[in-house]
C-alpha cells in the first residue's frame, strides 16, 4: 500500500523518501542516491547529472522529485506517475518553493504562489479546470491519494483530482 511522510515543517522537503517499491535519498553532498525497482524510481540514472544541489525529495507511488537549492526540480520514474515532467520543464525550471505528491502526481508550489501539477490526470496532474486560481496567492498545498487542495492567501481553497 502507498504511503508517504509526516512533513511538520510544510517548506522543508524529505531528505529520504519511499516510492511503492524504490527510495530516495539525498546525500550530504545535495547529490541523490535511488535504489529499488527501477520503474518506480529506483534508477536515476538518465538525471543523475542534473541531481546536484538538492535539498529535498518527495514521491508519488512510481516516481520522485527532487527540489534543488536553486529552486528548479528534476523528476525521474514511471512517467505516469510523475517521473515525466517534460511538459512542465520550463515552470520547474526555478522559483519551486515546496513539492506535494499525490499516489500519480506531483504539484509544485512557486515563489509567487502559483501551482504546477504534472503526473496521473485523474490523480492532480492536470489542472487545466482550476488554473486560473492557481496563478497566484496560494500559500500552501496539500494531498490525499487522488486529489489536492491549495490553501490561498485569503483563506479559500481550491482543489483538483
Amino acid at each position: 500500500q502507498f504511503q508517504t511522510s509526516l512533513n511538520i515543517n510544510y517548506m522543508s522537503q524529505p531528505l529520504l523518501c519511499a516510492s511503492r517499491a524504490a527510495f530516495a535519498a539525498v546525500k550530504s553532498d545535495g547529490s541523490v542516491v535511488a535504489w529499488g525497482d527501477a520503474e518506480r524510481g529506483g534508477d536515476c540514472k538518465r538525471v543523475h547529472l542534473e541531481l546536484v544541489g538538492v535539498t529535498g525529495v518527495t514521491a508519488t507511488s512510481g516516481a520522485f522529485a527532487a527540489l534543488r537549492n536553486d529552486g528548479s526540480v528534476v523528476t525521474w520514474g514511471h512517467r505516469d506517475q510523475g517521473g515525466d515532467s517534460r511538459t512542465v520543464k520550463d515552470q520547474l525550471s526555478g522559483n519551486v518553493q515546496h513539492i506535494c505528491a499525490t499516489e500519480s502526481a506531483f504539484a509544485a508550489r512557486k515563489e509567487d504562489g502559483s501551482v504546477v501539477a504534472w503526473g496521473h490526470p485523474e490523480h492532480g496532474g492536470e489542472s487545466r479546470a482550476v488554473q486560473l486560481k492557481l496563478t497566484q496567492d496560494v500559500d500552501r498545498i496539500f494531498a490525499n491519494k487522488s486529489a489536492f487542495a491549495a490553501l490561498k492567501k485569503n483563506g479559500t481553497v481550491v482543489t483538483w483530482g
